[in-house]
Order: C-alpha cells, then sequence, then structure tokens
C-alpha cells in the first residue's frame, strides 16, 4: 500500500467519504452496514459480521484494511486451532538459552476471524483480553498489541454443523454485531455482470492511514451529547434490566460502548451532536446480542421491543 500524506482538517472529510465510497463499490447495496463497520472502527470497538456463507463478510474486512492502510491478517478458525496458533508462542532459544516469544498473527491492525464459532471455546478465549485490553500475556509476559487494533470476526449461523456458540463474555467484546444479509436483484446482477471481486480488492488504494483514523476518533469523541439524551439512553439500559424476558440486561460497558458508537455515528452523518435517532440506528446490532434471554427469545426482537417501549422525553 502507497503511504498518504498528512491530513489537514479541511481534507479528512473528502477522505472520510473517498474511504466510505471505495467500500461501497466493493460491497454493492450494503450503504448502512457499511456505515456500521466504520463507526465500529473509528469508536474503537470490534465487529461480529453473522450471517451464511458468500455475501461479502470476507470482503468487506477486506476493504476496511486497504482503505485505513491497516495490516491486514487473516486466521480461519477450526475446531483444531490451538490458543497459541493465535497470539504466538515462546521458543527456547539454545543459543542464548532463553526462550523468545514468536508473536502470532494476532499482531496486526485488522485480524479477521473468519468462522470464529467452529474453534472450541478454549481457543475463541484467547481474544478475550487482546479485545478488551489490546493486549496479550503469554507466559507471564505481558505484550502491548500494534494499534489501531480492530477485529473483524465472521461467524455462521448456529444451526450449521459443527459450530460452538460465542460465550456472553466473548459476545460483549464485540461492539456491533451486523447481519449483511443476500443482496437485493440490483445490487446482485452488479455482481453477477461485474468484476471479480478480488480483482476490485486489488484496486483499492489507501484514503486514511492511523493518523487520519485517531483523527476521526478523536473528533468523534468531542460530538456532544446531551443531559437529555443521557437520559434516553440510561432509560433503555434501565428497561433492558427489568424486562420479565431478559435475564442479563445491558451492562454499564454496553452503555458506553452506546454512547461512543452513537457519537462516530452522529459525526459520519455530518453533526457534531448525537440526536436520538442515533441511539436508535444502533441500538438493535449493538444490543441483540448482548441480551441473555429467557424462553427462547430473540435479542434482536426484544432490542426492537425496548424501542418501542422507551419513549423519548
Amino acid at each position: 500500500m502507497s503511504a498518504i500524506t498528512p491530513l489537514h482538517d479541511e481534507t479528512l472529510h473528502a477522505r472520510l467519504e473517498a474511504a466510505m465510497g471505495q467500500v461501497n463499490r466493493v460491497l454493492l447495496g450494503k450503504p448502512r452496514q457499511v456505515k456500521l463497520a466504520f463507526t465500529c472502527l473509528i469508536a474503537g470497538g470490534h465487529l461480529l459480521l453473522e450471517d451464511v456463507p458468500g455475501v461479502g463478510k470476507t470482503t468487506l474486512a477486506h476493504a476496511l484494511a486497504a482503505s485505513f492502510a491497516l495490516e491486514f491478517q487473516r486466521v480461519q478458525f477450526t475446531s483444531d486451532l490451538l490458543p497459541s496458533d493465535i497470539i504466538g508462542v515462546s521458543v527456547y532459544e539454545r543459543e542464548t538459552g532463553q526462550f523468545r516469544f514468536h508473536p502470532g498473527p494476532i499482531f496486526t491492525g485488522l485480524l479477521l476471524a473468519d468462522e470464529i464459532n467452529r474453534a472450541t471455546p478454549k481457543t475463541q478465549s484467547a481474544l478475550l483480553e487482546a479485545m478488551a485490553e489490546s493486549q496479550v500475556t503469554v507466559d507471564g509476559q505481558t505484550h502491548a498489541l500494534p494499534q489501531p487494533f480492530f477485529v473483524v470476526a465472521t461467524q455462521n449461523p448456529l444451526d450449521l454443523a459443527g459450530t460452538f456458540p460465542l460465550p456472553d463474555s466473548q459476545l460483549d467484546r464485540f461492539m456491533l454485531r451486523v447481519s449483511l444479509d443476500y443482496p437485493d436483484a440490483t445490487a446482485e446482477r452488479a455482481l453477477l455482470t461485474g468484476s471479480d471481486r478480488r480483482d476490485l480488492l486489488a484496486q483499492l488504494s489507501p484514503q486514511l492511514d492511523n493518523t487520519g483514523l485517531n483523527e476521526l476518533s478523536r473528533r468523534a469523541q468531542g460530538v456532544t451529547a446531551s443531559s437529555a439524551l443521557l437520559d434516553y439512553l440510561q432509560a433503555l439500559l434501565a428497561a433492558s434490566r427489568r424486562h420479565a424476558d431478559i435475564r442479563v440486561g445491558l451492562s454499564p460497558r454496553a452503555g458506553l460502548a452506546l454512547l461512543g458508537a452513537a457519537r462516530a455515528w452522529a459525526m459520519l452523518s455530518g453533526r457534531s451532536h448525537v440526536i436520538p435517532e442515533d441511539i436508535q440506528a444502533l441500538f438493535v446490532p449493538l444490543a441483540a446480542h448482548r441480551l441473555v434471554t429467557t424462553r427462547g427469545a430473540s435479542g434482536e426482537s426484544l432490542a426492537r421491543a425496548l424501542l418501542a417501549d422507551v419513549a423519548v422525553d
């Protein structure tokens, strides 16, 4: 990838629009999902893509890495994958008489954890510390991960053979869960008649680098959230904790993630303040996978019910 010249304030928005535009040209007909992915990256979260194979999950991860000049590593999760295959391993060196740590693929800018729920819970847990604290601990030694560090995980539906459900602690590490779904007829015809996605990915150029991404994150953190907006956010959190069909509601960490994502979404929408519609746009992809439900209820349907039940004052 070619180097990017330092960004001036007046060019940052144009570069951001160019990055979103080229990702949308690769992932056709999914502007909302692309905006959600950008929101997650700018807000410092991690993204879980849940859908059937072949709808563009891997393509989206590649396009994000190319657009932000992020070093990219892909790990195909399988049932025999070990934690050391992801994190790395300490190897004894006879010449020095010491152990030397050999970093694994997790030491990258964007890690694609492909089909994460095909690995065992033991291997899935290898990502917990990394996603929460941007570091890993091996043999008592802590190793910081590169910054930025962004995990995009893909997950097959749980009714497919050979899958292990992600534990609640793992799901909580993902800021947003997004489904790409099948393309509409127009987008699918463009896919059928257009260039191969691999060729298009190879043509992508970086529009932003670490400096630009850090500046976007800084600006997002500065987006105003009024007291009334925080009241609405807290009302949604409280409603999730007392709903009869929800055994475990949204945690304070989920509330912080919702606020951070709403600020990034508002910035991407061209506003310097958060409005209730930002919270509403993000609540289902942020909350549905975190809700521990009873009686087999769907987290997505309950998240939508919470939005309908909690009024905006």
